[in-house]
C-alpha cells in the first residue's frame, strides 16, 4: 500500500527537476523526465495538495537580516502552545523546532544587526511561560539547506 507521506521515484524526479528549474513547464518537464505531461499534471496536482508550498527560498540577508541565530529555549510545559503562538508573531522567527533533551524549544533567528538580536532574545524571553534561553550566533553557513541529494536518491529508486 502507498504511503501518503512519502514519494516514489517518480515525484522525486519531477521534485527534483522543479528544483533546477522552478520555473519549468509541463511540456519541459514531462521531456526532462521522460514521463508523460498527463501524468506530470496529474502527478504535480497531487504533489501541490502535500506540499506546503512551493515558495522560493529568499535569503533574510536580502531583506536586511544578515545575522542568523538559534536560540534554544526552556517552557512551562502547559504554556508550550501558547509559547509556540507568541513566538509565531515575532518576524524575526523563522523557524520554531521542538526538541528532546534538557531545553524543549529550537528557535530559529534573524536579525538587523547585534543590537537587533539583543531585542529579540528579550522578546522571547519575556513571553509567559519561556524559562530559560540561550542563544548561539551563527558565524558561517557552511552547508546550506538542500534537499537535491534527497531527491536523487528517491528518483533512483
Amino acid at each position: 500500500m502507498p504511503n501518503p507521506d512519502r514519494t516514489d521515484a517518480t515525484d522525486a524526479r519531477l521534485l527534483l527537476a522543479l528544483s533546477e528549474d522552478p520555473r519549468a513547464t509541463t511540456i519541459a518537464l514531462a521531456e526532462r523526465t521522460g514521463i508523460s505531461r498527463n501524468t506530470v499534471q496529474s502527478r504535480l496536482a497531487r504533489l501541490e495538495e502535500r506540499l506546503d508550498s512551493f515558495e522560493r527560498r529568499v535569503p533574510p540577508k536580502l531583506l536586511g537580516y544578515p545575522l542568523t541565530a538559534f536560540v534554544t529555549t526552556q517552557v512551562r510545559q502547559r504554556l508550550l502552545d501558547e509559547v509556540a503562538a507568541a513566538l509565531a508573531d515575532i518576524p524575526e522567527v523563522l523557524q520554531v523546532q521542538g526538541i528532546s533533551g534538557p531545553t524543549d524549544l529550537l528557535v530559529h533567528v534573524v536579525a538587523a544587526d547585534a543590537d537587533d538580536l539583543y531585542r529579540i532574545a528579550g522578546q522571547i524571553l519575556a513571553i509567559d511561560g519561556v524559562e530559560r534561553t540561550s542563544t548561539a550566533l551563527v558565524m558561517r553557513e557552511l552547508v546550506d539547506y538542500r534537499i537535491s541529494p534527497l531527491l536523487r536518491r528517491r528518483a533512483e529508486r
